[in-house]
């Protein structure tokens, strides 16, 4: 393809977002003429050139493209998010500073998951977020007390390379948790996102443990994803309890294969139609 045409397409995409605002693949190609996969192919140069950009979330398997001084119509993608997401984020709205500490573990997961609309930054050690379209100099206004001075948006997943001063090991201990917790929620939500399933809601959350509802084909059940390579009986019994009298099913995430012993256990149960009893001869 001509360079001419390349740099005439590349125009015409940027005026189509410019007159659409954010917009997914398939409206892009829509309005240029071309093909999704032309049309995608275009996407990521413009992104590579830094003349539009892209969200964090998405719609299905796409993400939202849009140029600079758009992010206030990205609002009109929040339905897309999931259940908790969708809570969080209106809760965020509708506060525009948290603090982090001070959330629901389900909310803090969901904060750290909206990354186009929570912004986080720190105040004397503390993560708070701010709704995206506060502005960083009405921070004060809107928590008097903050009172803080925010320069660049935070990274809180991103280890200081030189740190002044040195962390105590309580603070050590606590980053490090919540490091390893995002990563393994991260995981299983890349892992369900794979296979077409959706997250509802939290229902618990732990470093070793993660309690989802999730629905896929019209279908809802309940995950219980277990941070570990190998899962024994035990585990499942647990994951029984846990799940008792509240739902009529459940599924198991682990990061490899259940013990042989624990397959052998499962697959017998699975053959059991019945455990009677005989009266004891007198």
């Amino acid at each position: 393809m001509p360079q001419q045409d390349t740099s005439e397409i590349k125009e015409k995409i940027i005026f189509v977002l410019k007159q659409r605002g954010p917009s997914l693949p398939v409206h892009i190609a829509k309005g240029t003429g071309l093909s999704i996969l032309f049309a995608s192919a275009f996407l990521s140069e413009l992104l590579s050139e830094r003349k539009i950009k892209m969200s964090h979330m998405k719609v299905g398997s796409s993400p939202i493209y849009y140029i600079s001084g758009q992010e206030a119509q990205l609002e009109n993608f929040a339905h897309y998010l999931n259940n908790k997401e969708k809570e969080t984020f209106t809760l965020l709205q509708n506060k525009k500073i948290l603090r982090d500490s001070e959330q629901h573990p389900a909310v803090r997961v969901a904060l750290r998951s909206i990354k186009d609309f929570a912004m986080p930054f720190k105040k004397e050690e503390k993560i708070f977020w701010r709704y995206y379209l506060t502005p960083e100099n009405q921070l004060e206004i809107q928590q008097p007390k903050l009172k803080t001075e925010v320069t660049k948006t935070l990274n809180i997943f991103e280890k200081p390379k030189s740190p002044e001063v040195k962390k105590s090991k309580s603070v050590e201990r606590k980053t490090k948790k919540t490091s390893k917790n995002d990563k393994f929620f991260n995981k299983v939500k890349s892992f369900l996102s794979a296979k077409s399933t959706e997250i509802l809601d939290i229902e618990s959350f732990s470093k070793n443990e993660l309690v989802l509802r999730i629905k896929k084909d019209d279908q809802e059940e309940i995950l219980i994803a277990y941070n570990k390579k190998r899962i024994n009986e035990e585990d499942i019994l647990k994951a029984h309890r846990k799940i008792s009298g509240k739902y009529s099913g459940y599924k198991i995430l682990c990061l490899g294969e259940p013990l042989k012993r624990t397959k052998n256990i499962i697959n017998a149960i699975k053959d059991l139609r019945e455990i009677d009893k005989m009266s004891e001869d007198k």
